[in-house]
């Protein structure tokens, strides 16, 4: 026994040295942030070192060994402190939320694409001196103040940063907190660009798959590429009501009336057209690689069955959004008549949203918005209760590389997943907004690499870089939102 034990403390002692000088090397290096470091100065090794316990029983040594070993926090006595955020020019406006604890160690989150980040700093007095560890607890408090689209962003960006949190306080990554995780390597998709002509595109979609490494692509079909052209459409007058935007206008303009309710029919030489521009880029890409289809515009179910059965030659890899996600009738039509997969999802609140989808087998795909859809944990349980049902899960995402890896993470813990959306390829400062914390690369190839052993997200933001990416509207950086700690209302949702 006592040759056992002095082996133990050998091995100890040796593990102490590597662990400390690894520690010591992260504090030392410039790409260290301050937070990050002043975490590893308070969470060093404590206590004994088994070279001091020659005196205990082999019980208690192996107790005592097991008590501060590796200790990322004390995780039951984390109180969250603080919420902050700063305001990014990502997607045109992209906030990124901060969580703070009483132990110095914090989680980030993001309130999704073109959302305000008043959806997020409202639910501060909510959470405050809440324990970030205890995620489903806290997230229960406040969904309800969530709702479909970017009216989530608030209740997603908190439940990201909870998940961060977690992951740092023990010392795992996030996809080990959701069960494990079914892949090392994200496949990512990306938007085939536009060219102003045919060779051009074709230089760009050589790029996009030779240099960048991209393998799934997504393209635009929309009644925008042919509006201008006479004899294409029925109905244009409507656009002379602020315009043909999809997402600008006012209250009675196109993009605000839903697609069944524009008059707006496509004619047979409109939809020879559209054949056209899919043709065209099917032809660059080759079969080999897949193409999803997005934006046709607001057009009704019979329009859309009419589109959708032109192109179901060129076996695309999905129809996505033909009509709003609530009109699951409608969706399921679409589904029961075309041969190309039909999708939807990016703007639908929690699994509930989902289920007259995924019962009534409306949808081929699910497509979850994680920053709308309710974060890392509901958008899994949304992949896996559709899984039950023979039904895939891809995954929307226009945010930035904070809202990224919470979907690589979630991604990698789910069976059924396909592809995530990767929606600033060509933005060139977009990776450099963060550092990974394991060394990996944020994106490899048209690959997230999963990482396998950073704590948390696994991402620390480059602080210099964000600000100078920082809104134009709002040039702040985690400043004190104290405005915010009181809370004012009684939030039970019944008598």
């Amino acid at each position: 026994m006592k040759n056992r034990l002095q082996e133990i403390i050998a091995q100890q002692r040796a593990e102490e040295q590597r662990y400390a000088a690894h520690r010591k090397a992260e504090m030392e290096n410039p790409l260290t942030g301050s937070n990050r470091r002043d975490f590893l100065k308070k969470t060093a090794l404590g206590g004994f070192s088994l070279a001091a316990l020659t005196g205990l029983t082999f019980e208690d040594t192996m107790a005592e060994t097991t008590r501060n070993v590796k200790r990322a926090s004390a995780p039951a006595d984390l109180k969250i402190t603080d919420l902050r955020y700063c305001v990014t020019a990502v997607m045109g406006r992209t906030a990124i939320i901060r969580i703070d604890t009483n132990q110095g160690i914090y989680g980030l989150g993001e309130v999704r694409d073109g959302a305000d980040p008043r959806y997020a700093l409202m639910l501060k007095s909510r959470i405050m001196g809440e324990n970030p560890c205890n995620v489903e607890r806290v997230f229960k408090i406040i969904r309800q103040f969530g709702g479909p689209a970017r009216q989530a962003g608030g209740v997603c960006a908190v439940e990201m940063a909870l998940w961060d949190l977690c992951g740092k306080a023990y010392n795992v990554p996030a996809w080990q907190l959701l069960g494990g995780r079914y892949r090392d390597k994200v496949r990512l998709y990306a938007d085939t660009p536009e060219g102003k002509d045919p060779e051009d595109q074709k230089q760009k979609i050589k790029y996009r798959m030779e240099d960048q490494g991209y393998t799934w692509l997504k393209m635009d079909v929309s009644i925008n590429e042919i509006k201008d052209i006479p004899g294409c459409l029925v109905n244009t007058e409507i656009f002379d009501n602020g315009g043909s935007s999809q997402w600008q206008g006012g209250f009675m303009s196109y993009s605000n009336t839903a697609h069944p309710f524009t008059g707006i029919q496509i004619t047979e030489k409109g939809l020879d057209e559209l054949e056209k521009i899919v043709h065209n880029v099917r032809e660059m890409v080759g079969y080999e690689v897949p193409i999803s289809t997005d934006h046709y515009g607001h057009i009704d179910m019979n329009n859309c069955i009419r589109l959708g059965k032109a192109l179901d030659k060129y076996r695309l890899a999905w129809f996505e959004d033909m009509v709003p996600w609530q009109m699951w009738q409608q969706h399921k039509v679409i589904t029961d008549t075309l041969d190309t997969p039909n999708l939807t999802g990016e703007d639908i609140f929690l699994l509930s949203g989902f289920k007259d989808l995924i019962h009534n087998r409306a949808v081929d795909i699910v497509h979850p918005d994680l920053a709308s859809s309710g974060g890392l944990l509901e958008t899994k349980r949304i992949g896996d209760y559709a899984e039950e049902f023979g039904i895939a899960m891809a995954m929307h995402q226009a945010g930035t590389p904070v809202s990224f890896m919470a979907n690589v993470h979630c991604a990698a813990a789910t069976q059924n997943f396909l592809s995530l959306e990767h929606h600033s390829v060509d933005v060139p400062w977009w990776e450099s907004l963060v550092t990974t914390t394991g060394g990996d690369k944020l994106i490899d190839k048209g690959y997230a690499p999963v990482p396998l052993t950073a704590p948390g997200l696994g991402i620390e933001l480059n602080e210099e870089v964000v600000k100078e990416h920082l809104h134009a509207t709002d040039k702040t950086y985690f400043a004190p939102t104290d405005e915010w700690t009181e809370k004012r209302s009684h939030d039970r949702t019944y008598s």
